[in-house]
């Protein structure tokens, strides 16, 4: 993808070269960040950072916690806010607005979650987005990032995420936040449906492919 934007609100309009909803849609918190809930890391008010269908911010919401959902797509916001409304959450929000240049929210959230955005972003915009959620920190907020590693997709893809090592993740993130661990991690989705393109993986109990990645955390100073 490099410098380029994908049309996100075309992929959640199932009009976006995919078979059927977006793979990464799996109706729930990925397993690496529900595991990240479990074990009490997430405090205080939460940035759901390209939210998409929020599956992550409703699961929060759901446990009490206050949630802000933030996504360029405007389908996919309309689909959160109308989840939110079905299930009787009024703690969390959802905004169409661009991740990389979003404001009104300064210091305001105690953890921030990417949920498989950061690889979504074109490089040129990864500073500005990193920026925004800098300045939407509070001091001492966490930090999550799950991103597909490099590999994670066939090189011969003519599109495909922006995947990351770990020294360009590293380099990235630490500008902005203090990094506190990165380890190698899966990102589960559906399995692609590409037509044409042989995509084998790794399944897991519920039949889903397990893709490459790394898990991210780290603070703000303060």
């Amino acid at each position: 993808m490099d410098s380029e934007v994908m049309d996100w609100d075309s992929v959640y309009k199932e009009e976006g070269g995919f078979e059927g909803p977006p793979p990464w849609n799996i109706g729930e918190p990925q397993p690496e960040l529900a595991a990240v809930i479990r074990d009490g890391k997430v405090t205080g008010d939460v940035l759901d950072a390209g939210c998409g269908h929020a599956e992550l911010s409703l699961t929060l919401a759901a446990a009490g916690i206050t949630v802000v959902g933030i996504d360029l797509s405007p389908t996919a916001i309309a689909a959160a806010t109308e989840a939110a409304r079905e299930r009787g959450l009024s703690n969390a929000t959802y905004v169409c607005a661009d991740i990389t240049s979003f404001t009104g929210y300064d210091e305001r959230f105690s953890t921030i979650i990417d949920s498989t955005l950061f690889h979504s972003l074109p490089v040129d915009r990864r500073d500005a987005y990193l920026q925004s959620i800098h300045r939407a920190a509070a001091p001492g907020a966490r930090l999550y990032v799950l991103v597909f590693a490099k590999g994670a997709f066939p090189p011969h893809l003519e599109t495909k995420p922006n995947e990351v090592d770990e020294d360009e993740l590293r380099s990235a993130v630490s500008k902005h936040f203090v990094i506190d661990e990165i380890r190698p991690a899966k990102i589960h989705a559906h399995q692609p449906q590409i037509p044409g393109v042989e995509m084998p993986f790794d399944l897991d109990e519920k039949g889903r492919a397990q893709m490459p990645a790394f898990l991210l955390s780290a603070h703000k100073e303060g």
